[in-house]
C-alpha cells in the first residue's frame, strides 16, 4: 500500500462508493464479484476500479474476481470505519435536527454526541433525546468527548469563525453544509454539500 500523500484524493472519495455497493451485494448474498460487474453497477469501467484498488493492495486473482466479504472488510479498514467516530453537530436549525434525527450515520459508524446551538430558544432542548448545548462552551465538551469530527449546519457567515474555534481545539475533520469555502491546515480535512450547486450543475443539461 503506498503512503497516504501518494494517493490521490480522487481514489479515495471513491472508496465509499465502492464500499456502499458491496454492501448491496453483501444482502443480497454475492460471495465473489469481478471488477467488471462491479463497475456495470457502478457506471464506471474495471479499469478504474482496479487501478484504484490498487493503490491499496492486492484484493483479487486475475480471472476469479473479488471475494465480496474480505473487499468488504479491506475497505472498512482502509477507511478506517471499524471504529465509532464520534461527532459533533452545529447549528440545530432544520437540516441540523433532520441531521440529529436521521439514523444512517449511526448505521455506518458515525455518532452524534455532541449538538450545539447559539439560539437561546434552542439552547437546553431535547432534540431527539440529547440536550442542544450552547456553542460557547464547546472546547470543554469537545475535549471531553474526545471528538474529531464536526458537521457544520451553520450560516455561511457563522462558518469560518467556527471552523476556526473547532481546529484549536482538535477537530480533524469538517463536513460543512454552509456554502463558503471554509480555510483550514492542511492537516483538516474539509468536506462541502452544497446541494444548490449540484443542482445549478444538473440545469446545465437541461432545455
Amino acid at each position: 500500500m503506498m503512503e497516504n500523500s501518494q494517493i490521490p484524493d480522487i481514489a479515495v472519495s471513491r472508496l465509499p462508493v465502492y464500499l456502499q455497493t458491496l454492501n448491496l451485494l453483501l444482502r443480497e448474498g454475492t460471495e465473489v464479484v469481478s471488477s467488471q460487474k462491479l463497475a456495470d453497477l457502478l457506471g464506471t469501467t474495471a479499469t478504474q476500479i482496479r487501478k484504484d484498488l490498487s493503490f491499496f493492495g492486492g484484493f483479487g486473482k486475475q480471472g476469479s474476481g473479488y471475494n465480496v466479504i474480505r473487499l468488504h472488510e479491506a475497505l472498512k479498514d482502509i477507511l478506517h470505519l471499524n471504529k465509532i467516530w464520534k461527532v459533533a453537530l452545529f447549528g440545530m436549525g432544520h437540516l441540523g435536527q433532520a441531521l440529529l434525527r436521521y439514523q444512517g450515520l449511526a448505521r455506518r459508524g458515525f455518532e452524534i454526541v455532541l449538538a450545539f446551538d447559539v439560539n437561546e430558544a434552542v439552547i437546553g432542548k431535547k432534540i431527539n433525546g440529547m440536550t442542544v448545548l450552547n456553542e460557547a462552551h464547546l472546547e470543554q465538551e469537545l475535549k471531553k468527548q474526545n471528538v474529531q469530527i464536526a458537521i457544520l449546519t451553520v450560516p455561511a457567515k457563522d462558518a469560518q469563525r467556527l471552523a476556526d474555534r473547532l481546529v484549536l481545539s482538535g477537530i480533524k475533520a469538517i463536513l460543512s453544509y454552509a456554502p463558503i469555502t471554509i480555510k483550514a491546515p492542511d492537516n483538516v480535512q474539509i468536506s462541502y454539500v452544497e446541494p444548490v450547486l449540484q443542482l445549478q450543475k444538473m440545469t446545465f443539461y437541461l432545455e
